[in-house]
Order: C-alpha cells, then structure tokens, then sequence
C-alpha cells in the first residue's frame, strides 16, 4: 500500500498503541472486558524487560493498524516462535493487503530477532472475516486445541499454591 510506513512501537506511541488496542476490543465486542491502558503499555512493552513488541502502520500522520505480538517456544516442533496478541487494521484500510504486510513484518522481525520458525495466534471463531483472512494467507488449525485461561481469584489461588 504505497504512503504506509510500518515501523517497530516506540515508548512514546504508547496512548496510539492503547487506543487502537481499544478499537479492536470495541469492534470484536470486549470494550467491557477491554483494560489497557498508555501506562500498561508503557510499563509493559518498553524498558529494561519489555513484555511484548508492537509494529506500527500509520500514512499522512494517522496510524492505520498496528500488529502486537512477543516470543513463544512450541516443545512439539523444537522451536521457538512468535505469538500475534493483536492484528488491527483500521477499516478503510482493510482489504488493501496491510494485514498480511503487518503480519509479514512480524515473522521477519521475530524471525531476524530470536529465530522464529512458526507465528500463531487465537482468532474468534464467529469472526468469519478474521477466519476467511487467515485462511486465505495459509493458517491452519487444530480442532483438538483449545486456548484455556486463568486469572482473578482463580489464578491468585494457583499462586498460593506454589
């Protein structure tokens, strides 16, 4: 898409990140659920220990999408890899391949930074766009699989546990 820049997140794009963070959540209907914040984002995605990285598209000033991802190790392949939190591409920028670009980014940059052989991600599975896109780019997935969470008093519990 000519006139797009991707480029990594820097500390100070932290209220944007947070804030298309947010329109993601409103589109796929968490804005409830929805809890980050530019200080989350600061504190956990910059630093000495950044949690996640994130790569940008903004054209003319204004971001159009971002992709939030981080390092995950699969014991099955042997491999490490890297895990897409976050794919946002605003609408009137869908359909113009910068998702796939996004995610291309992504893959080299993961790849290049600790060897990513594999990128995975969760998509919601009545997001029938979301489901058509990755399908299309060649993404599979296991029936078997199921992505399980802890967390409120459930995972403090499991903490005390240890």
């Amino acid at each position: 898409m000519p006139g797009i820049e991707i480029r990594p997140a820097q500390i100070e794009d932290s209220p944007a990140v947070a804030g298309m963070l947010a329109r993601l959540a409103a589109e796929l209907g968490d804005g409830e659920r929805f809890h980050s914040t530019a200080d989350a984002i600061r504190l956990h995605g910059f630093g000495n220990k950044p949690l996640f990285r994130c790569h940008l598209a903004e054209a003319e000033g204004k971001f159009l999408g971002l992709a939030l991802y981080f390092p995950v190790f699969s014991t099955t392949r042997g491999q490490p890899g890297v895990y897409v939190q976050d794919l946002w591409v605003d609408a009137k920028a869908r359909g113009t391949g910068l998702g796939r670009k996004l995610l291309a980014v992504t893959a080299s940059a993961a790849s290049e930074d600790w060897g990513a052989a594999y990128l995975m991600l969760t998509v919601y599975g009545d997001n029938e766009g979301a489901v058509a896109f990755y399908h299309r780019l060649g993404f599979s997935s296991e029936e078997r699989d199921r992505p399980l969470w802890i967390e409120g008093p459930g995972f403090q519990e499991l903490r005390r546990l240890d």
